[in-house]
């Protein structure tokens, strides 16, 4: 697609950059305004959100190093190139939990009200950075005759093969991580318990994001019982994880 949104001499405007900006922004913007409105500061939240910023993209950079760390080895100062292209959610989404974690115990916030927002922002920013992975190519899809099938034909762009049409795989992780975020919007004031909706955010995510996997073309880094890549084996995980939770906590929550 266009890899590059403006470009002026040595300065170069990355798409993939840029959405992933305004992803955070869009993010953080929600943070606080949940924030007010479950009566935390929203001072103290973006000061929270700072450091678990940093913590996402460090989470997964080093998350995509690993998984193609043959190539990082020939060329390590590519590893500080994160504009371009290369962050694995799972990375940054578990770098960005454990340190919720301890920044809400130094910050003394609540931690169920926190995941609960952290389960709306997550994905309104994520879908603003799948739209940046759609314009720089990255996490392309399978070879398709589908007709809403994508060529991309720019030189720069990280997809391949070129001139090929592709599932747009990018687009189908954005059009996910929207509906689950209009949906935990319009459910948030019906939660029985705190971090109800995270739990339904994790266990949704994991569920779409392990069949759109079926669909990408790009290197998943490797299989598990050489049938599940990395990313669908922790989002079944996860599923798992957080419906077990959800079942068990909503029982507890009818008794009291």
């Amino acid at each position: 697609m266009f890899p590059v949104v403006f470009e002026y001499g040595r300065f170069v405007l990355y798409t993939y950059g840029f959405f992933i900006a305004v992803g955070f922004i869009a993010a953080i913007w929600l943070v606080r305004r949940e924030g007010n409105r479950l009566g935390l500061d929203p001072n103290r939240l973006t000061d929270l959100c700072f450091y678990l910023v940093i913590a996402s993209i460090f989470g997964s950079r080093l998350f995509f190093v690993a998984l193609n760390y043959e190539y990082f080895i020939q060329a390590p100062l590519e590893i500080f190139k994160i504009w371009s292209g290369g962050l694995v959610f799972y990375g940054g989404f578990i770098a960005g939990f454990v340190a919720a974690i301890a920044l809400a115990r130094v910050y003394r916030l609540p931690l169920g009200k926190i995941a609960d927002i952290a389960g709306l922002a997550i994905p309104l920013g994520h879908f603003f950075g799948r739209l940046g992975c759609f314009f720089a190519g990255c996490c392309y899809g399978n070879p398709t005759d589908l007709p809403w099938a994508v060529t991309f034909t720019h030189s720069e762009s990280m997809a391949e093969p070129l001139y090929v049409p592709l599932h747009p795989t990018q687009l189908y992780s954005a059009a996910a991580n929207l509906f689950i975020f209009l949906v935990l919007m319009g459910l948030r004031k019906k939660k029985r318990f705190h971090g109800q909706v995270f739990l339904l955010y994790i266990f949704s995510y994991g569920v779409l994001r392990s069949v759109i996997e079926v669909f990408r073309g790009d290197d998943r880094g490797g299989f598990v019982m050489d049938f599940l890549s990395v990313s669908q084996t922790i989002g079944i995980s996860i599923a798992v994880f957080s419906l077990a939770v959800l079942v068990f906590l909503g029982i507890k929550a009818r008794r009291v």
